[in-house]
């Protein structure tokens, strides 16, 4: 009888090696890309946040393979619609990661978007009094 993968486990159908690559993709060119096009990514947050989710000990491995896989999306130069077509560039990254943030929902805290803020130099929100 054949073993069949769970397919809602990402590490189960992630082969390692692809993980590995993913891994080293991120660690290589996420800040340098996310830091040259943050002024135009409306979801730039989002992203620092996802990446220090997916860097975070804390955060169990199959969520971590789940956003290092979109996070290495948006790091690769060749994607679905390339980043240089102005306004359209980053749809599909914007749509992959925020399919991988809703199948890890609940997982990226409250304090890696206080890292991602402070990484970007975005001020903290100021606390809502109730008006």
């Amino acid at each position: 009888m054949t073993h069949m993968p769970d397919f809602r486990d990402p590490e189960a159908v992630q082969l390692p090696a692809v993980i590995a690559r993913n891994t080293r993709t991120v660690q290589r060119g996420f800040w340098p890309k996310l830091l040259r096009v943050a002024g135009r990514v409306p979801f730039s947050e989002e992203l620092a946040a996802a990446y220090f989710c997916a860097t975070d000990a804390r955060t169990p491995s199959r969520v971590r393979a789940v956003l290092i896989a979109a996070l290495a999306y948006f790091v690769m130069p060749a994607d679905f619609i390339p980043d240089f077509l102005a306004g359209f560039g980053f749809t599909d990254d914007a749509a992959v990661l925020a399919t991988a943030i809703g199948l890890v929902t609940g997982h990226v805290k409250p304090r890696h978007h206080r890292r991602a803020r402070a990484a970007l130099g975005i001020p903290e929100p100021e606390p809502d009094d109730g008006e």
